[in-house]
């Protein structure tokens, strides 16, 4: 039973999914902070107020709308953020490295006798009735 268990931790795509966790919170606290610290503050620029004080008394209940209108736009600018600085760069490079595609082989061939454009796979033209080799 513990022998299981060690090839179950020791296998590869265990190890990867841990790797790949950990990897992913140090990048969500990194982008986290690139949104909080520098992109927040820039909206100051384009007069955008900070909504944290805004709320409404609803009988004896606080709703802080404001609050989540900030939690909104830090949604908005991280999914900006990771589009603009990671996706768009991770996707031009994949571009850049990419193969080119083979062409197709074509689909169609001209009959030697009457020059129409007919199937590769056919064995007699069905415009001219000429067998074909």
């Amino acid at each position: 039973m513990l022998k299981e268990f060690r090839d179950f931790v020791l296998r590869g795509n265990v190890i990867d999914l841990a790797v790949g966790i950990v990897i992913g919170a140090a990048f969500g606290a990194v982008v986290t902070s690139f949104v909080g610290n520098i992109l927040t503050p820039l909206l100051g620029l384009l007069s955008v107020p900070d909504f944290s004080t805004l709320s409404f008394e609803a009988g004896k209940a606080t709703v802080k709308y404001g609050a989540f209108l900030n939690a909104l736009i830090s949604f908005v600018l991280i999914a900006a953020a990771i589009f603009f600085f990671v996706v768009k760069p991770v996707n031009a490079m994949n571009a850049r490295f990419k193969k080119p595609e083979a062409p197709a082989a074509p689909a169609t061939k001209a009959c030697p006798f009457c020059a129409t454009d007919i199937p590769v796979a056919a064995t007699r033209c069905p415009h001219c009735t000429s067998q074909l080799t």
